[in-house]
């Protein structure tokens, strides 16, 4: 039980059928597929098999968890209609002196100046075939695509206005294995009992009867990214009459998708933060506007300030739940963030879940950060490139877990050289570019 299973069936009623039937065509065939009419057995079948797409797709992709919430919420009861920057937004990203610059000039703790030209997330997605949804970490990504799916699952009634069945596919699950996105699309239909699921798949796809949404190429392994992106690019390009919707962080993205229109998650305005808020509270409307008033209290700015994504803003909606107000020093609440970040957040996403990591607490990790922070501060940086970044961790790793740094090393040889185990070979290897770091060093 998941404690949203009233939501799922109200959900589920009048969802079922309306996407699919886009499929049934004239006389009750269902893309030409079995060239005949249907007879009601196939036709049932058919049903079925949608009625358990929807409420799979519902149950997987509809339903919030996240930071240490107690009861699971459904996604609409929720969301927030998000916003996207343009392209001159976009470029201000490019560089980290670029970024550093628009950041200072914003003179607040924004990345977007106040008037910066906005669309509507919907909008946008109606307009554009292929879109790259682009943002920072818990900016509500994933969470877009997932309202695209269901808002496409309800067909006419819905507010995605093209009559598509959604399959999201989380690119992660990429992290090994072959690269096979019509695989993982026929699986979907497979595992809700669809006839023929392999020729179904093929026969959506030539028609181009699929919203494809391919969530978090930035959680693909650098040794892999540039096979998933050719992968993904002979895709589109095969079977251009279907819509896709794709994401990725910023700092993670190559501007590389030839047919894709970038745009950027715009960070929550007061409108779109008091909704937030609302919709957090909807049992609790009065709890709901006590939370908004006092958030903008002078004395709470520090925590007005960590509303604006989605992933803090439920933080600060959990904090305010639980004690009826804010923490009014900012260091405790920035701590308070940063934890929740750290253990919550990056245990949803799977960061550190590999064996070599389990020395890696949280009290290390913050050790970490507090040097970079305060090397960043000594040299007036706001901003770190990646590379230098990942140099101090290494370095700071070093000290403090040296076993588990041999093994990273190890770990990146093998994926470069393409291994899947150690052979002598490889380990000959492994010494002589050690050996060769450290004598470049």
């Amino acid at each position: 039980m998941t404690g949203a299973e009233p939501f799922i069936a109200q959900a589920i009623s009048g969802i079922a059928v309306p996407v699919f039937q886009t499929l049934w065509g004239q006389g009750g065939k269902v893309l030409g597929l079995f060239g005949k009419t249907l007879d009601k057995k196939a036709k049932q079948a058919i049903f079925n098999a949608s009625r358990q797409y929807a409420q799979n797709y519902t149950e997987r992709h509809g339903i919030l968890k996240v930071l240490g919430m107690r009861e699971p919420v459904s996604l609409e009861s929720v969301y927030t209609t998000v916003q996207f920057l343009d392209d001159a937004a976009i470029r201000s990203f490019e560089s980290v002196e670029t970024l550093e610059t628009v950041y200072r000039e914003a003179k607040q703790r924004s990345f977007q100046s106040k008037d910066c030209p906005k669309q509507a997330g919907i909008t946008v997605a109606n307009q554009k075939q292929y879109l790259m949804v682009l943002g920072s970490p818990g900016a509500g990504k994933s969470t877009f695509l997932r309202r695209m799916g269901l808002e496409a699952l309800k067909g006419k009634k819905g507010q995605f206005k093209h009559a598509r069945i959604p399959v999201l596919i989380e690119l992660n699950t990429f992290n090994q294995g072959d690269v096979d996105i019509e695989h993982k699309i026929a699986e979907e239909f497979r595992i809700c009992g669809f006839p023929a699921h392999q020729e179904f798949t093929a026969k959506a796809l030539e028609q181009g009867k699929l919203l494809i949404l391919l969530d978090g190429l930035d959680e693909v392994p650098t040794e892999r990214m540039n096979q998933v992106i050719q992968h993904i690019q002979n895709f589109v390009d095969l079977h251009d009459k279907n819509r896709f919707i794709a994401s990725c962080r910023v700092a993670a993205y190559r501007h590389n998708f030839r047919r894709f229109t970038d745009v950027a998650m715009a960070e929550f305005d007061d409108d779109q933060i008091k909704n937030f808020i609302s919709n957090w509270f909807g049992r609790e409307p009065q709890t709901g506007q006590e939370c908004w008033q006092k958030l903008n209290y002078k004395d709470n700015k520090a925590a007005k300030e960590l509303t604006q994504t989605p992933l803090l803003l439920t933080l600060v909606c959990l904090l305010y739940q639980r004690s009826r107000k804010f923490p009014t020093n900012r260091a405790t609440l920035y701590e308070r963030a940063l934890r929740v970040l750290l253990e919550e957040w990056a245990a949803e996403k799977g960061v550190f879940k590999d064996d070599v990591y389990k020395g890696l607490d949280t009290k290390r990790k913050e050790m970490m950060l507090s040097e970079i922070a305060h090397d960043a501060f000594q040299a007036d940086h706001l901003f770190l490139p990646r590379r230098e970044i990942t140099d101090q961790i290494e370095e700071l790793l070093a000290e403090m877990l040296p076993d588990a740094v041999h093994t990273i090393l190890q770990q990146r040889l093998f994926a470069s050289l393409g291994q899947t185990h150690q052979d002598s070979s490889s380990v000959q290897r492994i010494q002589f570019w050690e050996v060769q770091s450290i004598q470049m060093s």
